[in-house]
């Protein structure tokens, strides 16, 4: 039986993650981390890499919420499709599944990946 799962997180544990909570529904289990997505070394996020089975949907926010490094963000999308789990980024409207090569979708995942790494590398500085 497949799991639907959402993804949240914030850089910080005095962050509001309430806008994130708005694609919760009824039965969804939540993952959630306080902390940087400038790395992948998440608690939240290997609980989520570890439930995950073939024909699970993964939801989250926005693209920086996955990740705020570009390689990171499509190393996590690769690995989620690998094992047939599809991703979906509301915030963007993007879907990513194993069964569904879109070139036009992986371009947008590119620049909204490297968007979210400049704006960690602006905040850094």
């Amino acid at each position: 039986m497949s799991s639907v799962v959402v993804y949240i997180r914030v850089s910080s544990t005095d962050q509001n993650t309430e806008r994130q909570y708005e694609i919760v529904k009824d039965g969804m289990k939540v993952f959630e981390d306080k902390c940087s997505g400038s790395t992948t070394n998440r608690q939240a996020l290997d609980e989520l890499r570890a439930w995950l089975r073939e024909g699970d949907t993964v939801h989250v926010h926005s693209i920086d919420r996955m990740a705020r490094d570009l390689l990171d963000l499509q190393s996590l999308v690769n690995e989620f499709n690998k094992k047939g789990v599809t991703v979906v980024f509301h915030k963007e409207s993007l879907t990513f599944s194993s069964n569904k090569s879109d070139s036009m979708s992986k371009l947008m995942l590119q620049i909204f990946g490297a968007v979210a790494e400049f704006e960690r590398a602006r905040i850094k500085d």
